[in-house]
């Protein structure tokens, strides 16, 4: 797996793929898309970026061209909270979560208590993955278990050297697994493993991944070990296609 992760961003790099004009804006815009496409949104890439550089709304629901942007904004501020290269702390994943998931109506009234998603505060209900699902993390134990979280995640970060490749790589899927498995919002949780895995690599200077809408299934399926594996294949793929698309139009 090391070599080969190695050997596709070689190639990448050396083709100059992500030096190719706007590269990071068009980047972004896919990942946002296949992340929304994953939640049920139907706003194509052509559409986002109508949307996002031009202000105009596409025919879709206004819940899904909500959903694109508050995504979009959220990208933006852990972005900017990377750059800083701050310890990530509950109160910083909570705001995260509370700007994806801004302008979507989730208030819920329960006997612990109300709480809103649209405010990134955490749920007080427990929750399964569906109809007959498995029952993630009781909610009593979230606060806690998310705060063991971010010291895991933080002690990962400052002794994983960004030009250790793989191990940097299999820490950003690697959160992306554990925070899903804490699930500690009612709303928005898979946006956020897929945004906290890539805040990792922006952090280690990584080509952020894509999870392609294409493989939804596949990708749900996997949530679990499992998940690291997948990650490196996907990873790996997408970047290939990539490749191939950026050499036929040479």
């Amino acid at each position: 797996m090391k070599n080969e992760i190695i050997a596709v961003l070689n190639e990448y790099n050396s083709l100059g793929i992500n030096q190719q004009l706007d590269y990071d804006k068009f980047y972004l815009y896919s990942i946002i898309t296949h992340s929304t496409a994953i939640e049920g949104s139907t706003i194509t890439e052509i559409e986002n970026q109508v949307l996002f550089d031009n202000g105009i709304s596409c025919s879709k629901p206004i819940s899904e061209q909500f959903m694109n942007l508050d995504l979009k904004k959220a990208y933006e501020q852990s972005f900017d909270f990377a750059r800083k290269h701050e310890k990530i702390t509950v109160g910083f994943l909570c705001s995260l979560s509370g700007t994806l998931m801004k302008n979507i109506d989730s208030a819920y009234n329960t006997v612990a208590g109300s709480f809103s998603s649209a405010k990134g505060e955490l749920r007080l209900l427990n929750v399964s993955a569906g109809r007959g699902g498995k029952s993630y993390l009781a909610w009593q134990k979230v606060p806690d278990r998310l705060q063991e979280f971010c010291g895991w995640l933080n002690e990962e970060l400052e002794k994983t050297d960004s030009d250790d490749i793989e191990n940097a790589y299999k820490l950003s899927f690697e959160s992306h697994f554990k925070l899903a498995s804490i699930h500690p919002w009612a709303d928005g949780n898979g946006r956020m493993d897929r945004l906290l895995m890539n805040v990792v690599k922006y952090e280690k200077n990584l080509v952020p991944s894509v999870v392609k809408k294409e493989r939804r299934a596949e990708y749900i399926k996997v949530i679990s070990a499992s998940l690291i594996d997948f990650m490196f294949n996907h990873h790996i793929q997408n970047l290939k296609q990539q490749i191939e698309e950026y050499k036929r139009s040479l």
